[in-house]
């Protein structure tokens, strides 16, 4: 797959319809400003530090900007926490809007009509379809993301994490427990 890559990617660079400087710029931004990586980092934050989980929870979009996270995508970041009363879900019914810069690409499956309508109709059974069972009880909230409005899910903390660095609790942090498709880790999951 890699050498069918880089053969595309040479015979379009020799044709000019890219340019290689410009697409090794993308691939670093991806790789180093944008992605689930950072939205991570922001959740091991809230983690560690109850002022700056308040702050996130107020003002998302301010609060990341002092992390010195770029904000470039949608006008309003809100950040909602997961309790162990209630779950929160992230769509957008509408089309795919999402916070790339903390997220990354969005997955396939969050721009299906099947996961748009079914998340808000029957969030649940799309919860199990993940593989996400959670007691029944407990409150599913769905936020509906818009061009102007991105939502991120800061999940709970794993238990037995007491003592661990932020670098050790980014770790836990997966893309799908910021859209509240997912949970985090389990301890025994990663190398600490």
């Amino acid at each position: 797959m890699q050498r069918r890559v880089k053969a595309l990617e040479t015979v379009l660079a020799e044709k000019g319809y890219i340019n290689p400087d410009a697409l090794d710029k993308i691939v670093e931004a991806y790789e180093h400003r944008v992605g689930p990586h950072i939205g991570a980092k922001v959740v091991a934050h809230a983690w560690t530090n109850p002022d700056f989980k308040k702050a996130l929870l107020a003002d998302a979009s301010q609060a990341v900007r002092a992390l010195g996270v770029e904000r470039t995508v949608g006008d309003h970041l809100i950040a909602v926490a997961n309790t162990p009363e209630t779950h929160n879900m992230i769509v957008c019914t509408l089309c795919s809007c999402y916070p790339w810069d903390l997220l990354g690409l969005p997955p396939v499956w969050y721009k299906s009509t099947a996961y748009r309508s079914r998340a808000v109709k029957e969030p649940r059974t799309v919860l199990a379809d993940f593989n996400v069972t959670l007691p029944s009880d407990m409150k599913i909230r769905v936020w509906d993301s818009t061009a102007e409005t991105r939502f991120m899910v800061v999940p709970q903390r794993p238990d037995g994490t007491d003592g661990w660095s932020e670098e050790q609790l980014a770790k836990l942090v997966t893309r799908d427990s910021m859209i509240g498709t997912g949970l985090p880790k389990a301890i025994d999951e990663v190398d600490t």
